[in-house]
């Protein structure tokens, strides 16, 4: 214990001085909700599930729109549609699919009980409607799993708990799907999946239905292939055997081409690796301090490159939530927000929005915003090639550019959710300071470090008022150079 306490006096020590360098904004005005899980929308609005507790709610979605000046903390809350009534999930596959809409797949809970469901339902953003997905063909659980949009904007998806391993690809035209993921090494319950650059996804394996007390095992899937192929061994354990919860941290690819996975041991400290994309190799590094780790949690690029992240004493420990940041060669705490001593890792998730904040919910009404301070990372603002300087409100336009889809996912988690923001949103901003945003669509890839060609298609929202404006693209909160724009 004393050790313990020393421990945190260290750490809040460190916090005072973290604590000018960055700041936590509440939002205002949430309504009576808990806050859990969070997607961006290609509008700018944000998607926040309803996790209060209550069976009742667990359909219940509602966005946040940011105010006339883009300030997410000012802006409104609206509930929008309902789910489908059989279906209300809590820790669940989830992602903004390449046409625009959202996907919401699987449950380890359906409507507040046990069930690993196989459930599924899309939400179309523009009809305010939720569409029921039928499942892939034989599965018996989709539960809560990693799943991933791939770089042709095909989603991939895995069951938690199937024997033998189970995944599938959507066809989101038809709502159909078709078997993928031969070979992998163990099923996929309580793994992270994340989009490399070239288009492969990397796992570090947790052995779920591997009888055996510790293990190194990472793989890739490849798409052209449909197949995993074991790499290697990682420097160190990442998953947690000692409580058998077979758990494990968020994996975020960093802007300087490197991944940054994190780790959960129930049997001391946290450990962390960092995988380089251009030699496949893995290096260790630092432990999390005072048997802090993230045996589920999140994590978020920043747009000064560093790595925000959310640890917890143990696995399944007491509560009392810890903020660090990797910045590619240190661990570093950072100020913590209000609710922080009353968390858990895994209450805790983490949003990139395109002003650059990072939007922060723990399953209660207190939602925050963080601010990073430094400089922007280099190398990924998007830029566009524009045909015509005047557009038409209430047309549909393309929109030619290049790093349409950044360097990274951005935000992950792993399983319980996903919330990847690597796709293009367009913003118009006027001489008074008025923010709008137009929604986008049809991108033409999802591909993470991605220097081609790309376009998105561009719905010019009727209600923006004629005249001259400034247009940017931004992505994971990397805004293009301002283009003169006229709307008629």
């Amino acid at each position: 214990m004393l050790c313990r306490l020393f421990g945190l006096a260290l750490i809040s020590a460190l916090l005072a001085g973290a604590a000018s360098a960055q700041s936590w904004t509440p939002v205002q005005n949430v309504p009576n909700i808990g806050a859990g899980a969070i997607a961006l929308l290609t509008d700018g609005r944000v998607l926040v599930h309803d996790e209060s507790g209550n069976p009742g709610t667990y359909g219940n979605w509602w966005t946040l729109t940011p105010d006339i000046n883009g300030n997410y903390a000012t802006g409104t809350w609206t509930q929008v549609a309902t789910m489908p009534g059989n279906y209300g999930p809590m820790f669940f596959a989830s992602a903004m699919l390449a046409d625009g809409r959202y996907i919401v797949e699987g449950g380890q809970y359906n409507l507040g009980a046990p069930a690993w469901t196989t459930k599924g339902a899309i939400y179309d953003p523009v009809a305010n409607t939720w569409t029921s997905v039928s499942p892939p063909s034989g599965w018996a659980s989709i539960g809560n799993t990693p799943s991933s949009v791939l770089a042709n904007g095909t989603y991939f998806l895995s069951s938690c708990c199937d024997v033998p391993p189970s995944a599938a690809l959507l066809d989101a035209s038809t709502l159909t799907w078709t078997s993928t993921g031969t070979g992998k090494f163990d099923i996929y319950n309580n793994e992270d999946l994340t989009l490399l650059p070239g288009g492969d996804l990397i796992d570090v394996d947790t052995y779920g239905g591997v009888d055996q007390p510790n293990g190194k095992n990472w793989e890739t899937y490849s798409p052209s292939t449909g197949a995993w192929t074991v790499q290697g061994s990682t420097p160190v354990q990442l998953w947690d055997s000692c409580g058998d919860t077979h758990l494990i941290g968020p994996a975020v690819l960093m802007a300087n081409g490197t991944l940054f996975q994190a780790g959960a041991n129930g049997c001391g400290a946290g450990h962390t690796a960092v995988y380089s994309v251009s030699s496949a190799t893995w290096t260790a590094g630092p432990d999390f301090p005072d048997n802090l780790d993230i045996a589920g949690g999140p994590a978020a690029l920043e747009i000064n490159g560093n790595v925000l992240m959310m640890t917890s004493p143990g696995v399944g420990g007491a509560p009392g939530a810890e903020f660090f940041e990797w910045n590619g060669s240190s661990l570093n705490p950072v100020s913590n927000p209000p609710n922080a001593p009353n968390d858990d890792s895994y209450q805790g998730h983490l949003l990139m929005l395109p002003n650059g904040q990072i939007l922060f919910t723990d399953l209660s009404s207190n939602v925050e915003l963080f601010t990073s301070t430094g400089n922007e990372y280099s190398g990924w603002n998007p830029t566009v090639l524009l045909i015509n300087a005047t557009l038409r409100r209430g047309s549909t336009v393309r929109l030619n550019g290049f790093k349409f889809n950044g360097a990274s996912q951005n935000n992950a988690y792993g399983f319980n959710f996903q919330d990847a923001s690597n796709y293009p949103l367009v913003r118009f901003t006027n001489s008074a300071g008025q923010v709008y945003y137009a929604r986008t669509h049809d991108h033409s890839t999802m591909a993470v470090g991605y220097t081609g060609p790309s376009y998105t298609q561009v719905d010019i929202p009727n209600n923006i008022p004629s005249g001259v404006y400034t247009m940017q693209v931004v992505v994971n909160g990397i805004a293009s150079q301002n283009y003169h724009i006229g709307l008629e």
